[in-house]
């Protein structure tokens, strides 16, 4: 029973779109990772996401519309909905998910990371 500095376990990396593990809660996976750029349009068949947005800004786009995100919000993406992160200045986040989500879901390419890092 440790505590978290999301600051200090954010310091330890400096990649983008590779999260890392933080801590796990009743089958969930904390997650941070560091977003700039695009990501690649995928969705969860089976799991619901959830981002919070520890520092910067954000779009989430979906096929019909876009979300920004800023600081101190978040949004919870629906299994099965097509999403596409997109950073135009690096943004931290917090992800939410169940410990079996792949992060880029139904598309495998090189952005996908099949085993994460335990900070």
């Amino acid at each position: 029973m440790d505590k978290v500095n999301i600051s200090e376990k954010l310091s330890l990396f400096h990649d983008h779109w590779n999260p890392r593990i933080v801590g796990e809660l009743n089958g969930q996976h904390i997650k941070l990772v560091k977003f700039q750029g695009e990501f690649v349009w995928h969705s969860h068949a089976e799991e619901d996401e959830m981002f919070l947005v520890i520092k910067g800004q954000f779009q989430m786009e979906f096929r019909d519309k876009t979300v920004t995100l800023s600081e101190n919000e978040f949004l919870i993406v629906p299994k099965g909905v097509e999403h596409r992160p997109v950073a135009e200045n690096e943004v931290e986040v917090m992800l939410f998910e169940p410990c079996n989500t792949l992060n880029t879901g139904n598309v495998v390419g090189e952005l996908t990371r099949q085993k994460l890092e335990i900070l």
